[in-house]
Formats: structure tokens, C-alpha cells, sequence
């Protein structure tokens, strides 16, 4: 089998970090890319979500945002700022597209007009959408049954009483109290890790 084939057929590891995605990204990895993309489709749609962008504008941006990631990785300094650029290229986008929306141009208008200056992202929403990514990302790293028992308890509204979540992870109906103990403390310790707190 050839170098090129193996690197094409290579999946790459769930825990790369973003150094890593980026240095295979750039070399050409197919599968590095749909797990770069993967990773941050959350948080690339929340921003069109927290503009209230329909659904086509939402994807228009997260397209938008995809084609800019992609032709401006090579210039990307420090990858572990990937999250913070993307978030403000997604900005950038709402805004525009928001912007185009609402543009109403008159027969009389001065055609060099200039364009306003995008403003600046509002920090709260920034460190909102950024928590809201380390918490995607401190998840994903829980053992499946984990994760699971997080969603259902904290994502799902109403959230399930114990006796179905026990009867769906196949646990006993005791042991979910206990259980989701530990999963809380390996969550928190991976917020952490991720510098959330």
C-alpha cells in the first residue's frame, strides 16, 4: 500500500488536539478535516443561532465560515486559537448577513458610500459561546454511558426520571445517584483541564 493511501485511509484519533488536526489538515489529510469540521460544527452554528438567522442563513454561514477555515488555515499562527477565530469569522458573517437583510438601497444612493465597520463581538457573547464549546468538548471525552447519563439528566426537558435512565443504561435503579457522581467529577475534571474555571 502506498504512503498517500495510508495516509488517506488513516482515521485520525478522537483526542487529536487542534496542533495536531491542523498539521494534518495542511498535509491533506481528507479525514482530519471532516474531524476538524466535526468537532467544531456546534459551535460554528450557535453564532447564525444567537443572531436568530433562519435555518438557510444559519447554514450560509456555517458554509461561509467552513470556506474561510479553509483557505485561511495556512496563515493560522496558534492553532489552540482556532476556536476564538472561527467564532468571530461566524460573527462576521451574521453580521453581514444580517446587514445585506436589512439594506435598502434608494434610487439617489451614492454608489462609494462607504461600508459601516463591523462592531466589535461582544465579549459576553464570546465568552459564552466559548464556554459552551469547552463543555461540547469536555463531553465528548466521557466514556459513552457517561455521556449518555449527561445528556439525559441535564440536556433532555423535561429530564428523565432515574427509574428510565437506569432502565436505558441498563443500571441498576440505586447505582444512578452514585453513578452520576462520578460523572460530574470527570466531567468537571475535564472543564478543567480545558481551563473552563
Amino acid at each position: 500500500m502506498s504512503p498517500a493511501r495510508t495516509k488517506a485511509s488513516a482515521k485520525p484519533e478522537a483526542k487529536w488536539n487542534d496542533t495536531r488536526l491542523v498539521k494534518e489538515c495542511l498535509s491533506g489529510d481528507e479525514a482530519a478535516w471532516a474531524q476538524l469540521i466535526d468537532k467544531y460544527k456546534a459551535l460554528i452554528y450557535s453564532i447564525p443561532i444567537k443572531y436568530n438567522l433562519p435555518p438557510q442563513e444559519a447554514a450560509d454561514v456555517f458554509q461561509s465560515t467552513c470556506v474561510e477555515l479553509l483557505v485561511r488555515l495556512p496563515e493560522l499562527r496558534e492553532p489552540r486559537a482556532l476556536p476564538k477565530w472561527l467564532m468571530q469569522v461566524a460573527h462576521h458573517e451574521c453580521y453581514r448577513v444580517k446587514r445585506l437583510s436589512k439594506r435598502v438601497v434608494s434610487r439617489d444612493s451614492e454608489e462609494n458610500s462607504p461600508e459601516p465597520e463591523v462592531p466589535p463581538v461582544a465579549e459576553g457573547l464570546v465568552q459564552q459561546t466559548q464556554e459552551e464549546q469547552m463543555l461540547r468538548e469536555a463531553i465528548a471525552v466521557l466514556t459513552p454511558q457517561c455521556r449518555r447519563l449527561v445528556e439525559m439528566l441535564f440536556f433532555e426537558s423535561p429530564s428523565r426520571p432515574y427509574a428510565e435512565v437506569a432502565a436505558e443504561l441498563g443500571l441498576a435503579l440505586g447505582s444512578i445517584g452514585f453513578t452520576r457522581q462520578k460523572c460530574i467529577e470527570r466531567l468537571r475534571r475535564q472543564l478543567e483541564e480545558l481551563g473552563f474555571y
